[in-house]
């Protein structure tokens, strides 16, 4: 038997990680609505390429398996280390887990599973009160929730780069983006001059860096002497 056929072929484990992330991300998201539905499917799919190739069948290994023993001799390709493409180029082969783009990996995959879950609480109660969310991470961005998809799909790319998940990644974005214009509109419709206010003054994606900071640097001083 060969370190490939060890490393791949885990149907098994592609089923389990494919099953515990996207129940995991639904606990959080709790789809109702089809526009719902529609984004958690996609950020599904993206995680069942993904660990097909991690565990299943290395597409992008097989791939690029010439380009890549040309240019970096000496690295078993098909051992499952190795899949941590961007560890293995930069020269951190010691042991990849531990590599500088596998822990920041860990940041974006929880940070954007903390924003999910902090924006879906806030969302849940103005659906209850029928009024806007414009509290916690509604104050920074207008839609953390795909902002949180997105920092989870970066994450997976960052740890473990594949053509498949590459390719997928711009669609992807893109169509949260539409998703939030429809859910936009729809605001607007509902809401009329006060969403219209919250626009102004709240970016769509990108939170203002001096709110941020600002933020942060009022949570230090807590509890802190005058």
């Amino acid at each position: 038997m060969s370190a490939e056929t060890q490393a791949y072929g885990l149907w098994s484990l592609v089923i389990v990680n494919s099953a515990v992330f996207i129940l995991f991300a639904y606990s959080f998201f709790k789809p109702q609505t089809g526009r719902d539905w529609r984004s958690f499917g996609a950020f599904s799919a993206f995680l069942v390429a993904l660990f097909a190739e991690m565990y299943g069948f290395p597409l992008t290994i097989y791939f690029l398996s010439g380009w890549l023993q040309a240019r970096y001799p000496g690295i078993d390709w098909f051992s499952h280390d190795a899949g941590h493409l961007l560890e293995m180029m930069f020269g951190w082969r010691v042991n990849p887990h531990f590599g500088p783009f596998h822990l920041l990996s860990f940041v974006l995959i929880g940070g954007g599973f903390w924003l999910i879950a902090a924006a879906w609480r806030v969302l849940y109660d103005a659906q209850q009160g029928r009024s806007l969310a414009v509290s916690g991470p509604y104050s920074y961005i207008r839609h953390p929730q795909y902002v949180g998809f997105v920092l989870v799909m970066l994450g997976f790319l960052v740890q473990w780069p594949t053509l498949l998940t590459l390719a997928m990644f711009p669609v992807l974005v893109v169509m949260y983006v539409r998703l939030a214009r429809a859910e936009e509109r729809e605001a607007i419709a509902e809401f009329g001059d006060a969403y219209r206010a919250y626009m102004k003054n709240v970016p769509g994606f990108l939170p203002p860096l001096d709110r941020v900071l600002a933020r942060l640097s009022g949570q230090s001083g807590e509890g802190k002497p005058s």
